[in-house]
């Protein structure tokens, strides 16, 4: 138990400063601004077009960072400061999300996996802790509850992986069309690729504490099991 609390420590130390990073690139992209002026919503609205997609709606929310494609009601959902700004980050950033719109039309295999995964993933995210701590607790009684928690979890761990070439995909589609279409030139595509890219890196992060927190856990019911025989 203790190795899992340090591990899960050690993780969150790495996901505080990975995303404290994330927040200081989108900070500084954000006050670049770019050579054609487009704004956020804008390059949504172009790159959407392009790829031939004229039934997804472009909505502004508050926060930030809360940038996201909802595929149940077809919407690309911006923070307002990407809606309506004309820096690198914005564009960068619409793109993306628009990148994610892009798959759910054309039913890119990997986020038509995690997309019918969501459902498990929401029960056992809700129930997956107290039942492996109750399985820890018991593992010399009742080992089976720590595997029904392994299990579970193994769910988590599943979605954290495929999520990731979900993510990369939809970077890859953004930067190859921000380019192709001149959207971004020069070292602003240079910046949208890097505040992309350590916007997947909270998403790798995510995933390898998630397979070695299960890693742990599963050490932990081997060991208990071959102190049961």
């Amino acid at each position: 138990m203790n190795s899992i609390l340090l591990l899960s420590l050690l993780f969150v130390g790495i996901s505080f400063l990975v995303s404290m990073r994330l927040k200081s690139k989108f900070t500084h992209y954000s006050h670049l601004p770019i050579t054609n002026g487009m704004s956020g919503k804008e390059v949504a609205e172009q790159m959407l077009r392009d790829n031939g997609i004229y039934d997804v709606k472009i909505i502004s929310v508050e926060g930030f960072l809360t940038d996201h494609y909802n595929p149940m009601n077809k919407t690309v959902n911006l923070s307002s400061e990407v809606y309506s700004g004309t820096s690198i980050a914005s564009a960068a950033v619409a793109a993306h999300e628009c990148g994610h719109a892009v798959q759910h039309a054309t039913a890119y295999n990997w986020l038509m996996l995690r997309s019918r995964l969501v459902p498990f993933v929401q029960f056992s995210s809700s129930i997956v802790q107290w039942v492996l701590l109750a399985g820890i607790v018991l593992i010399n009684t009742f080992p089976m509850l720590l595997l029904g928690g392994i299990i579970l979890f193994a769910l988590t761990t599943l979605f954290s992986v495929i999520t990731l070439p979900v993510e990369f995909d939809a970077s890859n589609r953004a930067l190859a069309w921000l380019e192709n279409k001149r959207v971004l030139v020069g070292k602003e595509q240079e910046g949208a690729k890097d505040a992309l890219k350590w916007a997947a890196m909270t998403y790798v992060v995510a995933a390898l504490a998630s397979v070695a927190t299960l890693i742990q856990y599963v050490l932990i019911f081997l060991n208990g099991s071959r102190n049961d025989d």
